[in-house]
Order: structure tokens, then C-alpha cells, then sequence
């Protein structure tokens, strides 16, 4: 009779059982894949929903006097065959107004933004030649979808106008502003709402006639001394000018008026002299923001506001943004009561995105409970102990490549992980299930615990590897989807695979070496072999 000769090793599969079982750095790795995981669980920047590249911009051109017809037919029409000839441009929408032509365009969702930004740069420029004589230079604006999205807005609103009417309101958003602007990663703040303080100047027009002036002689000398042109609108009914000065060096209502136009007969012509100077609030300005909120038992309607909304930088985490951002609110909050200023938090993307994650998270555990249950009753508690391990550490693994390759954790990410936490412990199921049929195997008795759980593993190395390479193949095709669709679902092509392989790996290190230590064999005798299992060992 012929000794049974040892296990050859034929797979991929046996060689890391092999290598991993004995290894005193095993446990380690382990621990260390869990803690990585975790660590990169909250370092990895959080959102709602997946950020979609979304290329384009907007083109403006002025030609003063020109007429809504002559801008189509000499600027828009011209420009939009232009812009035909850049690759990826999907749509193009023109508008002609007085002395303006504004065309929009939008790229196909999935377009480089910067390389398509540029694109569109360069061919306005490249065809300026051909613009008409007397435009003025294009705005060239591109859409900048990742920071015109605000994840904070906050409602500022006057409790007491005796302590602080509109007008101061909005100077004091203005200083909250600058100081949420110093927070780190803060991309982009707007304000919306509000009164800015100005001199209003209405001009007679009578009185300038008389005197032989023009309105370009007192926007020049107001000029000497605001920030901006002053801006002329309409006449009024009593055929008046309005002129809305910003104030700079001006700093009183007599400055204003003392300021000299021009000159007459030898003397100096005032402002007074042709106009109506007053201090107030910007009266051009007819947007303005209310909010209704509830005071403790009482709703309170239509209150005017001042809203202040901030964006992020691409990439980066929403939750820790929006945290730092009302942190910098609350420290100020005192002094805002005390000047009689309330403020309401009427979004706070980060409070979503963290719910939305914190929540599929919490039913990722409740899968893994229950896989961890079912697994109780089909194979044992010790073999569902094994394979429950593994899943938090393919996960781990998956979501620091996720962290590594530029992703953020969002709702589809997850969704991803639930997809795949089926398919995840297939191969650990298979490696346990197949442990456990070895030990219980006639000829257990025969071989030590290493020879069983790897030579088990290694058995079913190759077929296991062979399933799992068709699906990561089935979710192949998926990254190759265009537009929206594909955009949003980038999230699945990505992960998956990447869980899968991760799962081969785990259930070839982890299992048999966890195996090795809490499965035991059972009590079984040497049988009576029969004659043909003699006749077998023999050949």
C-alpha cells in the first residue's frame, strides 16, 4: 500500500491560504484593513447625490445703439456657426437685446469642464476679426456647476428696526461674509435681499438745460469720486433724471451737493444747483427676500431678509464645511441677538448628505446582520462569525480605493455597496462551506487542520475565480453609459468591481486562517475500507 502523497497546490487560491495561515501579520492586517476603512468612512469627502460634470457658459457681447435685429443678424447668428464647430457643444441658445447679444452654451454632460471652458474661449477670440467695428470686448463667463450650488444658506432678519433698520442689516451680512469667506474650503458666498446705502440724485432736467450741461459731465465728476460709473435710468414723470452714486469718498449729503460741475459765466455750478441730493437705501433695487418662521407659538409672515448662501470647493467634504460654517454663526449669535438680529439655517446640505449617508450606512449593518443570522442556522455560529468578519473588510478595502481614486461617499456610492453586499460573501461562503465539507469528510481523521483548509480553499480557487470575473464583466458595460444616466451611475462600474475583487482576496487570507482557528474537526474513527478504496489508494 502507497502512502497518500501531499496536497499539490494548483491555484492562486491556495497559495495565499497557504501563505496567510501561519503569518503572524495576519490578525494585523486584518485589524489594520478595519481601521482604514473606518478612518476612511469620515475622512472621505460626503454628499447627497454624486457631483456630475456639467460643461458651458455664456457670451456676452455689447454693441452700444445697436439695435435687438442688427445684434442677431451681425453678432449672434455669426457667433453661434462659430461655436457649431467645437466638439461636444450639445445645445446653443441666442438672445438679443438693446446694444447686447448674450448666447448660452451647453456642452454634453460628461465633457472635460476645463478643456471645454478653454474651447470655448479660444474660438471667440480666434473670430474677433470678423466682429463688427465698434463691439466692445466679449464676457466669456463658463458655468462653474460645482460652487453655484450653495450647501448653507442663512436668513438674516431685523427683530428690532429701532436697532437695526435694512439698510444696517445688510452692512452687517456683509461683515458676517467676509468672516465665513476665511473658512477653509468656503468656495463661493453670495448675498440676496437687502438695501444697500447710497446717495440718490435726481437731476431736473430744466435746470441742466439752462446751464448747458449734459449728463456725461456729472457722471464724469461723480466718477472722480465713487467706486463705480453712476448708473442713469429712465425719466421720471416730472421729467426727472435719477443718477445712484456709490458711496466711497462721499461721505455726507453736503459733499455731495458741494460738488462742483462745472463752471458758468465765471462762477462754480453745484450740484445743488441742478439736482436734489438725499441719503437712503437703494430705491433702483425692486428684488428683495422675505421668509415666514415661527416665534416660539406664533408664526411670523413676510419677514424681510437677508440671505446668505455659500458653496464648497469641488471634492471636498460638505458635512465638515457646513459644521464649520454654522460653528462660526453660533460663536456670534450673542452679539447678533443683542443688536436685534435673528437668523434661520434654511439649508444645510451637510445636515442632508451626512443623514443620507449615516442612514444607508445603518442598512448596510442591518445586511450584514442578517447574513450574519441566516448563516447561524445554514452553516454554524462559528462559520457565520468567519464570514461576518469579511464583510466589513471588503468594504473597508473598497472604500479606501473609493477615497484614493477622488470619490465621495454619496447615496449611489453606498447603493453600490448594497448592490454588491450579496455578491460580496459568495466566495467567503463558498471557502467556508467547503472547509466545513472537508472536515467532515471520512478521511478528516487522516490529515492535519493546514492540510484541510487549504487544500479546501484551493479546490474551489479556480471556479470561484471564474464567477466572479463574469460579474464584475456584467458591470463593465455600465461605465460605458453617456449623458445623465451615465454620469449619476459612474458610482456602481466603479465600486463594484473593485468590492468583488476585494472579496476574492479577504476569503482567500482571512477565512482559512480564521478557520483554522475556530473551526474544529470532528471526533471521527478510522471505518473499514472497503476494496475498492483500498484498490484506489494502491494506484
Amino acid at each position: 500500500m502507497q502512502k497518500k502523497s501531499e496536497y499539490e497546490i494548483t491555484d492562486v487560491a491556495g497559495k495565499l491560504a497557504k501563505g496567510f495561515l501561519h503569518n503572524p501579520l495576519t490578525p494585523l492586517l486584518g485589524v489594520f484593513l478595519i481601521l482604514l476603512g473606518y478612518i476612511a468612512l469620515h475622512i472621505t469627502p460626503r454628499e447627497e447625490d454624486p457631483q456630475i460634470a456639467i460643461s458651458g457658459g455664456t457670451i456676452m457681447v455689447m454693441l452700444p445703439g445697436a439695435t435687438p435685429k442688427e445684434i442677431d443678424n451681425i453678432i449672434l447668428r455669426p457667433l453661434e456657426r462659430r461655436i457649431k464647430e467645437i466638439k461636444g457643444v450639445e445645445n446653443i441658445y441666442g438672445f438679443a437685446a438693446q446694444s447686447v447679444g448674450i448666447v448660452n452654451v451647453m456642452y454634453y454632460i460628461g465633457e472635460n469642464r476645463e478643456e471645454s471652458n478653454l474651447k470655448l474661449y479660444d474660438k471667440v477670440m480666434q473670430n474677433m476679426d470678423q466682429m463688427p467695428k465698434g463691439v466692445m470686448q466679449p464676457l466669456v463667463k463658463p458655468f462653474d456647476i460645482d460652487i453655484d450650488i450653495p450647501i448653507v444658506s442663512i436668513s438674516f432678519y431685523s427683530k428690532d428696526e429701532s436697532k437695526t433698520n435694512q439698510i444696517a442689516l445688510y452692512q452687517r451680512v456683509k461683515e458676517i461674509q467676509d468672516r465665513l469667506n476665511q473658512i477653509e474650503n468656503v468656495a463661493k458666498s453670495e448675498i440676496k435681499g437687502g438695501r444697500k446705502q447710497q446717495f440718490n440724485i435726481e437731476v431736473d432736467l430744466e435746470k441742466l438745460s439752462g446751464y448747458h450741461l449734459s449728463m456725461g459731465q456729472i457722471v464724469k465728476a461723480l466718477k472722480s469720486l465713487a467706486v463705480q460709473v453712476p448708473d442713469i435710468k429712465n425719466r421720471t414723470k416730472d421729467g426727472q433724471l435719477v443718477v445712484f452714486g456709490i458711496k466711497n469718498a462721499i461721505e455726507s449729503v453736503k459733499d455731495v451737493n458741494d460738488l462742483i460741475i462745472a463752471q458758468y459765466m465765471g462762477s462754480p455750478i453745484y450740484l445743488r444747483n441742478i439736482a436734489k441730493v438725499s441719503s437712503g437705501e437703494d430705491i433702483q433695487n425692486h428684488k428683495k427676500v422675505e421668509i415666514t418662521y415661527k416665534d416660539k407659538d406664533k408664526f411670523v409672515p413676510n419677514q424681510e431678509a437677508v440671505t446668505l448662501s455659500l458653496s464648497k470647493l469641488r471634492g471636498t467634504n460638505a458635512v465638515f464645511i457646513a459644521e464649520d460654517i454654522i460653528k462660526s454663526i453660533e460663536e456670534i449669535a450673542p452679539k447678533l441677538e443683542k443688536d436685534g438680529i435673528g437668523f434661520i439655517i434654511s439649508r444645510n446640505y451637510g445636515k442632508r448628505a451626512d443623514e443620507a449617508v449615516n442612514e444607508l450606512v445603518f442598512h448596510l449593518l442591518i445586511s450584514i446582520v442578517i447574513i450574519a443570522v441566516l448563516l447561524v442556522f445554514v452553516l454554524g455560529w462559528r462559520e457565520s462569525l468567519i464570514v461576518t468578519f469579511t464583510v466589513p473588510a471588503i468594504l473597508a478595502v473598497t472604500i479606501f480605493v473609493a477615497y484614493m481614486t477622488d470619490q465621495t461617499v454619496n447615496r449611489i456610492t453606498l447603493f453600490a455597496f448594497l448592490l454588491s453586499l450579496g455578491l460580496l460573501v459568495d466566495a467567503a461562503i463558498i471557502v467556508i462551506e467547503n472547509i466545513h465539507r472537508h472536515l467532515h469528510s471520512h478521511d478528516a481523521v487522516d490529515k492535519s487542520m493546514d492540510e484541510i483548509v487549504v487544500e479546501a480553499t484551493d479546490e474551489i480557487g479556480a471556479p470561484t475565480n471564474i464567477a466572479t470575473l463574469a460579474i464584475i464583466l456584467t458591470m463593465v458595460p455600465m461605465a460605458f453609459v453617456g449623458q445623465m444616466m451615465g454620469e449619476f451611475m459612474k458610482p456602481i462600474p466603479a465600486n463594484v468591481p473593485v468590492a468583488l475583487f476585494a472579496s476574492l482576496v479577504v476569503a482567500y487570507i482571512f477565512t482559512p486562517y480564521m478557520a483554522k482557528r475556530l473551526l474544529k474537526k470532528p471526533k471521527m474513527h478510522h471505518h473499514k475500507k472497503t476494496n475498492s478504496e483500498v484498490k484506489k489508494e494502491e494506484k
